[in-house]
């Protein structure tokens, strides 16, 4: 693709003039927690994130109330042709001081071996890209005095928790939000030597937990029992074992649900042709390194490797407890196990359905007492790499040299289904910049590359946002 041509020096000065401020603006995001599992600092970020976009000239800004935590809305009118929606969270993942080398809200900067990094929970899961985004706006604003292109902002404060209140603000805005014209999601997509990928979709998941309890079948009710009484009474526990081996073949590798593979999409000549393209950069081993995995299911490897990640459904054990796992010896029957499980699902699988079968197949084999409870559930996600949106952002990766990586399709799951299929928008997740350690202690995002390291600092990462806004106004 033809890299990006457009040259806003202006614009890039001011960024520069204005660098030490940007850097002000990300840290006080950074020093106000927004712990959403807790419910720490919620409403003050959000009233944060509000004030920040009124500030900025947005002409509507708006805390929007939902039956959970509340998100924000923010519209800037440029009178212009297209139309983006920026997706953003404003909440972040618990956090252990004592696991942090400086402390987590604090967001001071620290010597890296890539150069200068602001560390702090939420530096680079998403309060760093997502201000630094709203940086390279205030600038376009104070050089032009208006934006190519117009803003819509849905911010929530839930990502962390699985997005289940998120549904509700698009609820409030959703007919102006379809005439949007895409989707961004600020990221910082590059890896520690400067690599960027692109990443189009997600899976869809299925969430929950399976249950069994001591009744008419067996097994005590009302409470543990000593464990001398197996002799004679069955075991909830093993009763919820036996049930979940009915779900997958004998190695736990394949689904013996019946039709649960019958949706699976199988991929499309763009996707093929994407694939082929991660497969130049694919590594196994490095892989296998990463995750600490001494061989793939079968000892598959390549290609096998990565259509099994973006088109193979699974049924995972997230955790399975019941009755004493302490230290020393207790021994009880306990009269209830539960196990949390997830099944990621690749487009063309709803996720009611796939629940719907789990439930009939364990009725069909004995099992209606174990009980299963749906915790969270949506759809898979997917844009074409042909759409404006995307092109617009590939053409200001190839303008800085970048030319990303692009994969069809994550094997991780989002609620990236609001955009795609609800609204019909395509959504991509994109910028550029390094981080590391979200969800982990001692967060990062890299703000002053030290000379000869590849990624972004915060200066060119606010250009490239810059270029991004006017590519798309430009897209046809």
């Amino acid at each position: 693709m033809a890299a990006y041509e457009g040259d806003h020096q202006a614009v890039y000065a001011h960024i520069d003039a204005s660098l030490d401020q940007h850097l002000t603006n990300i840290q006080r995001w950074l020093r106000q927690p927004s712990i959403s599992a807790q419910n720490i600092g919620i409403q003050e970020m959000a009233e944060m994130v509000r004030s920040d976009l009124e500030g900025m000239g947005f002409q509507e800004t708006a805390i929007v109330e939902t039956d959970g935590h509340p998100g924000v809305w923010g519209y800037y009118d440029a009178g212009a042709e297209r139309t983006l929606m920026l997706y953003m969270m404003y909440d972040v993942q618990p956090v252990d001081e004592a696991d942090w080398r400086s402390p987590p809200f604090e967001a001071k900067l620290v010597d890296h071996e890539l150069g200068q990094v602001v560390m702090a929970r939420g530096a680079t899961n998403q309060k760093g890209p997502q201000r630094a985004l709203l940086n390279a706006i205030e600038s376009i604003i104070a050089v032009d005095g208006t934006l190519p292109v117009n803003l819509m902002i849905t911010a929530e404060g839930e990502e962390e928790l699985g997005s289940p209140h998120y549904p509700q603000i698009i609820d409030q805005y959703e007919a102006r939000l379809k005439s949007a014209d895409g989707v961004l999601f600020p990221f910082n997509s590059q890896t520690a030597d400067g690599a960027a990928s692109l990443n189009l979709g997600v899976k869809g998941i299925l969430y929950f937990e399976a249950e069994a309890q001591g009744g008419t079948w067996g097994g005590p009710v009302e409470a543990e029992i000593h464990g001398s009484y197996k002799a004679i009474v069955d075991s909830p526990v093993w009763r919820l074992v036996q049930a979940l081996s009915t779900l997958v073949s004998e190695d736990g590798n394949t689904i013996l649900v019946p039709e649960y593979y019958g949706g699976v999409r199988p991929p499309t000549e763009e996707e093929g042709a994407l694939i082929a393209g991660l497969l130049e950069n694919h590594d196994d081993a490095r892989l296998k390194e990463i995750f600490q995995v001494d061989r793939w299911i079968d000892d598959m490897s390549g290609e096998e490797v990565l259509r099994n990640l973006i088109y193979m459904p699974t049924l995972n054990i997230d955790g399975i407890y019941g009755g004493y796992t302490g230290e020393g010896v207790k021994t009880i029957l306990p009269h209830m196990a539960t196990a949390k499980l997830d099944s990621r699902l690749p487009v063309g699988i709803d996720p009611d359905e796939a629940f719907d079968r789990i439930r009939a197949h364990l009725d069909a084999n004995g099992y209606e007492d174990i009980v299963l409870r749906k915790l969270s559930s949506y759809p898979a996600s997917q844009t074409s790499v042909h759409t404006p949106l995307v092109q617009a952002v590939i053409g200001v990766f190839n303008k800085y040299g970048v030319t990303p990586t692009v994969n069809p399709r994550l094997a991780g799951s989002a609620p990236f289904y609001q955009f795609t299929e609800r609204l019909g928008l395509p959504m991509v997740p994109t910028g550029f910049g390094f981080g590391t350690g979200a969800h982990a202690p001692n967060e990062i995002m890299l703000i002053e590359p030290a000379e000869g390291a590849g990624p972004a600092g915060l200066a060119d990462i606010e250009k490239a946002y810059v270029d991004m806004l006017y590519a798309l106004s430009r897209a046809e």
